[in-house]
């Protein structure tokens, strides 16, 4: 298949540019309602229009799935475009979770919403995609709630070697009242069984747990 079927080939597009694994020919499949065979032929032509066309970006098959990655070629500009981003366009709920995951890793959502009483849930999605936070695992406890925690790209940001030379939390809070509130709520989740990825170990902290709002 060469550029037939323009709908099927450009919902494959649109679907791979959303995910961040990759997906099986019969997922997608399955999704558009056609036959995994066409779905395949689909992808074999577009990964091959790719190299032809000689774009920025590569359909790869891989681990029994396909999915786009930026070309090997142009992997020094996309690292210093990223390491560019400038961390103070952050808005100030964006900081604030940010800084409770960085001194409660792991911690879950909820964990992040019971301390700053709202829920966190959008900002930690743009935190993820600013590449500041990752999921570290599981809290077998609390639902399977996925668990938060920094990146090598968060210590780089904000110039750190590691997690022992964040700032003690003393430093940030107003007074001796608002210190031992913020302890209270954070220790007010433990209990939690946590399943923690192992590979990606840069950081170690402690704990976990409830819901937030923009970027």
């Amino acid at each position: 298949m060469t550029r037939e079927n323009p709908a099927l080939r450009g919902a494959i597009e649109a679907l791979l540019f959303v995910s961040d694994e990759p997906v099986a020919p019969s997922r997608l499949a399955k999704i558009l309602e056609t036959g995994t065979a066409e779905v395949e032929s689909a992808l074999r032509a577009l990964a091959a229009e790719y190299v032809d066309d000689d774009r920025g970006f590569q359909l790869r098959e891989v681990a029994g799935g396909w999915r786009l990655y930026t070309h090997p070629a142009f992997h020094s500009q996309v690292e210093e475009y990223v390491l560019s981003w400038d961390t103070r366009k952050l808005s100030q709920a964006a900081l604030e979770a940010l800084a409770v995951v960085a001194y409660h890793q792991p911690v879950s959502r909820q964990g992040v919403n019971a301390v700053r009483g709202v829920n966190s849930e959008a900002v930690i999605s743009s935190l993820i995609e600013k590449g500041l936070v990752r999921e570290m695992g599981r809290d077998r406890n609390a639902g399977n709630a996925i668990l938060y925690g920094t990146t090598r790209t968060f210590l780089e940001r904000f110039g750190l070697k590691d997690l022992a030379e964040l700032p003690p939390l003393e430093e940030f809070a107003p007074d001796p009242e608002t210190e031992r509130a913020i302890r209270e709520r954070l220790n007010a989740l433990e209990g939690s069984a946590f399943d923690i990825d192992d590979d990606d170990t840069e950081d170690e902290v402690e704990r976990d747990e409830p819901d937030d709002e923009e970027e």
